[in-house]
């Protein structure tokens, strides 16, 4: 077996179940890789760690076998754009906040290390969305999503327009602060605090979300995924902002149509034995929670 890791700066609290579950992976003499960035990061906490191979992007990843996420939801969602086609399983340690994604906690760490070596777990694949345009600068190569491809203006003062079409056929021209397609991966997400509604991890489907729009009637649509969505943008700024989950970039308002689709390829995620994403829900979201007991 072979692990690669990737990780974000963590608490001080989480340090000690970091060290447990580098002390572990030592122990099992499991090979391991780690990204370059996450690496300076333990070296600046002075782990002590043996001699290992680094990595900065897809071509680099050696033949690994799972990737570990040492972060949150964030953290999850580089690992992803990390792994791209080659669809490494991906297990998410939460030494961030929420944790809809990386959702096994750090005292759990090393427990699940151990499941993971004896094959008690099971592999939820997720659709991923992948987005193309005349300009193939602004993907810098890694065009697809786990939760959304958002488009946004850039500035405080003026909304921006977006025509969007289904299959090529006119849906509307939104009048708003943007406009997101999320997947139902991402329905939990940003999607959720702009109005959209919960849709369970393998839907099939896409999310068309207004970001504040003017017309108060403008809603959220479901559509299928099978759908090619084409956005056009204009804004008084002459730029907008397109992001990729967390990857985002300011584009000129020139004459080019964002094509949305579902991707090729999917995203593939550790799944514990007692994990549930309706218990999931559940508890980030604290449905069933009354602050008056």
């Amino acid at each position: 077996m072979k692990i690669a890791i990737h990780g974000r700066k963590f608490s001080e609290q989480a340090k000690p179940h970091v060290q447990s579950l580098f002390d572990e992976l030592n122990n099992r003499q499991i090979p391991i890789q780690i990204s370059s960035s996450f690496h300076t990061i333990l070296s600046e906490l002075d782990y002590q760690l043996p001699p290992i191979e680094l990595f900065n992007h897809t071509q680099d990843l050696f033949d690994a076998d799972f990737v570990l996420s040492l972060g949150g939801d964030g953290t999850f969602l580089e690992s992803v754009s990390l792994v791209g086609a080659r669809e490494i399983p991906i297990m998410g340690i939460n030494l961030g906040r929420l944790g809809f994604l990386a959702n096994v906690a750090p005292q759990n760490a090393k427990d699940a290390l151990t499941q993971l070596c004896e094959g008690a777990f099971s592999v939820d694949e997720r659709a991923l969305i992948r987005a193309d345009s005349q300009r193939e600068d602004i993907f810098e190569g890694i065009h697809f999503a786990l939760n959304e491809i958002a488009i946004t203006k850039t500035d405080t003062s003026s909304m921006i327009i977006i025509h969007a079409y289904i299959n090529g056929e006119f849906l509307n021209s939104y009048w708003a602060d943007g406009l997101m397609v999320a997947t139902p991966t991402g329905s939990t997400g940003y999607s959720l605090s702009c109005g959209g509604p919960v849709v369970l991890p393998h839907s099939a489907n896409f999310i068309i979300t207004p970001i504040c729009p003017h017309n108060l009637f403008v809603r959220p649509m479901i559509v299928s995924d099978d759908s090619e969505i084409s956005l056009r943008v204009e804004s008084r700024s002459n730029n907008f902002l397109i992001s990729l989950d967390s990857r985002a970039k300011v584009v000129g308002n020139e004459e080019i149509t964002i094509s949305i689709r579902k991707e090729a390829f999917k995203a593939k995620m550790v799944r514990m034995k007692q994990d549930d994403f309706l218990q999931t829900l559940r508890k980030k979201l604290n449905w069933g929670v009354d602050a008056r007991n």
